[in-house]
């Protein structure tokens, strides 16, 4: 997804977007305001922010000597991919890095941002319902849409025809043509579902459900959260519906049940008195294997454990987890070695060892100040500390054989989630999170951090989903797409049935909404202070007003003579 196109921002608008919520590398587009038809390319370079004027010839898009390209989309792509190289005079590489998105136009989710016309009909043609509908940027004409529609026509390849309509922004106003403007997207497409479209063939289009997004920009995911908390009160041949966070889970479950893939060590004779619940299995393709295990022994490379990583986004530190099941008292010699094995240095437990008088996860770590024998190591707990919701205790594990090699492991056991439930806000697990993360962050060279609560599904995948998104918006900013949806699909291609309630489903959106707002605070407070110390320096500034202006200004060159691309307007 790409949505770095803002059509009503001046160049000091974009400055002030990229100063405050980009960083080195971010970027954005916007229309010319000083030439009508072209464009801007303003980019955060350090702390200061360069424009690069973008030439709209009316039959190509250039940077002023620059390679040609048939769209705006085009050119960006083209760059951002490292195709062509961005220099000022000096030589310095401007880098296309972060998509600095604006605001969707409409918080409505049939909105679906910047999603091509190919991918729109594969969407529509899915669901198979004619008078399924969404709305797309176009990516033809950037600050158009397109109402795509899937009709009840054949097309060529025998699929249902699908109808892509554009709609034209005016002065704020929008249309399909005609004479008939309205005053926002929503306007428009209550309209026309009252009383269809006609198209210049003279076939009607008829608009009778939506085909909701589940994608959110990061900055409005709070708009989102309070939309699906509405729940719907119409009726459908007497049946009453079901709408947001139910809506979109339910969804999930249908899609998890089409993920097939091998489970069959768990299934082993040998293998299946260390599962905690027989039909809670681990992936093949995924699974921790124990190394050094005995060779003659069928099943000795086996735990009910998988590799969780973010396969959303490449990065070049990406973050490995291991979701594995709370200990069995005949597994915990297994689940050391896989600590030991894995490098690990933070274990992040979500359960209590009982609740509600049923075990969840047998102590596999020693009392304060004892050490125990656990197979070949010898584990030993120093110190232990309570803090609000939750516990840490600082273990030692050393091989029996080499004593002296000890490895310091840092035990987080979260107290605060309630079973067959969620914790009443988000704040003491988004609090927790940052303690375990910061840990984590204090061994550069450990392995993966392991994550369990009893199953290793429902708490765990919630809390890896949670540490997705949350090191994502992170990485991209606030103006970065989520899609929770997709965060646990992939997710449960990893390790089956990640994420187990709707409940816990929902209490994804209020980490990530709540993670969001308080970074939103910290940056305006953050500002707010630049601001004063600007302001404080800047009466101490003897240069003209003119030159003060123009401090961001950069000649840029493409191995070609240089030329004055700065266009602030």
């Amino acid at each position: 997804m790409v949505r770095w196109f803002h059509r009503d921002i001046s160049g000091l608008q974009a400055e002030e977007i990229l100063k405050s919520r980009g960083t080195n590398g971010s970027f954005l587009a916007r229309p010319s305001k000083k030439n009508v038809g072209d464009f801007s390319l303003s980019v955060r370079v350090g702390d200061l922010v360069t424009h690069i004027r973008i030439q709209n010839t009316g039959d190509f898009y250039d940077l002023y000597g620059g390679e040609k390209f048939a769209t705006l989309s085009e050119l960006v792509e083209y760059y951002t991919a490292e195709n062509g190289i961005l220099q000022d005079k000096d030589g310095t590489v401007i880098e296309l890095k972060y998509p600095l998105n604006c605001s969707d136009p409409t918080t409505e989710r049939w909105y679906h941002g910047h999603l091509s016309g190919p991918n729109a009909e594969k969407l529509l043609a899915a669901r198979d319902e004619p008078g399924t509908f969404l709305v797309r940027e176009s990516l033809s004409k950037p600050g158009d849409f397109v109402l795509s529609v899937l009709t009840d026509e054949t097309n060529k390849s025998g699929g249902k025809r699908v109808s892509h309509i554009k709609i034209m922004c005016q002065n704020d106003r929008y249309t399909v043509g005609g004479s008939e403007l309205f005053d926002s997207l929503t306007d428009l497409v209550e309209c026309y579902k009252r009383k269809g479209i006609e198209e210049i063939s003279g076939n009607w289009v008829h608009l009778k459900q939506p085909y909701y997004s589940t994608r959110v920009n990061a900055a409005d995911i709070d708009s989102r959260v309070k939309q699906l908390d509405l729940t719907s009160d119409q009726s459908q041949e007497g049946e009453k519906l079901k709408a947001g966070f139910w809506e979109e889970f339910d969804a999930l479950q249908k899609l998890e049940a089409k993920v097939k893939k091998s489970r069959e060590e768990g299934q082993r004779p040998e293998n299946k008195s260390k599962n905690r619940y027989k039909n809670i299995l681990p992936f093949n393709d995924t699974r921790v294997a124990l190394k050094n295990g005995d060779p003659n022994v069928v099943g000795s490379d086996y735990i009910n454990a998988n590799y969780v990583r973010n396969t959303l986004w490449d990065s070049a530190d990406q973050k490995v987890y291991i979701a594995t099941q709370g200990c069995l008292a005949t597994t915990v010699s297994d689940f050391w070695q896989m600590v030991w094995q894995e490098n690990t240095s933070v274990i992040v437990m979500t359960t209590r060892e009982v609740e509600k008088g049923r075990n969840k996860c047998v102590p596999y770590w020693p009392a304060l100040q004892e050490s125990k024998e656990i197979g070949s190591f010898m584990v030993s707990c120093t110190s232990e500390r309570e803090a609000a919701d939750y516990k840490v205790r600082v273990l030692e594990i050393a091989l029996l054989n080499e004593p002296k090699h000890s490895r310091t492991i840092w035990h987080y056991q979260y107290l605060s989630w309630p079973d067959h439930g969620v914790p009443q806000e988000p704040g003491g697990v988004l609090s927790f999170l940052m303690q375990v993360n910061g840990k984590q962050a204090e061994y550069p060279k450990a392995g993966p951090m392991i994550i369990h609560c009893s199953a290793g599904i429902g708490r765990t995948g919630t809390i890896v989903v949670i540490d997705m998104i949350l090191e994502t918006i992170d990485t991209l900013g606030l103006d970065t797409d989520i899609d929770i949806p997709k965060y646990i699909q992939m997710v449960r291609e990893q390790r089956s049935g990640m994420v187990q309630t709707e409940a816990q489903y929902k209490f994804i959106y209020l980490a990530v909404s709540e993670y969001i707002q308080t970074t939103k605070a910290k940056d305006s407070a953050s500002m707010v202070r630049t601001h004063r110390r600007t302001s404080a320096a800047n009466k101490h500034d003897t240069r003209s007003s003119f030159t003060h202006k123009h401090t961001n200004c950069r000649d840029f060159s493409w191995n070609t003579p240089t030329t004055r691309c700065c266009d602030k307007t």
